[in-house]
């Protein structure tokens, strides 16, 4: 699973990355985490606002900070579809 955190180094961001890293640690899963910081890059890949977040190359949230539980749910789902 590869998931990718788009923003600069904010505190949005960064608090989005550790969100991210918990939910995955709490669920007992790894995953590629990347952090996407480059402009041109992010507007490339249709994002407007940051922070937001992709998992296996779908955006599934831009502009704010998801809740756990939302991140819980992605990447189970995500985890699920790479098995079957």
């Amino acid at each position: 699973m590869k998931i990718e955190i788009f923003g600069s180094d904010c505190s949005r961001c960064s608090e989005t990355l550790k969100k991210v890293k918990e939910a995955l640690g709490y669920l007992s899963l790894k995953a590629e985490v990347i952090k996407v910081e480059d402009v041109k890059e992010i507007t490339q890949r249709g994002v407007l606002m940051t922070p937001a977040i992709a998992i296996n190359g779908e955006i599934k949230s831009a502009g704010r900070i998801p809740e756990i539980r939302e991140l819980h749910n992605w990447i189970t789902t995500a985890a699920m579809k790479e098995e079957a």
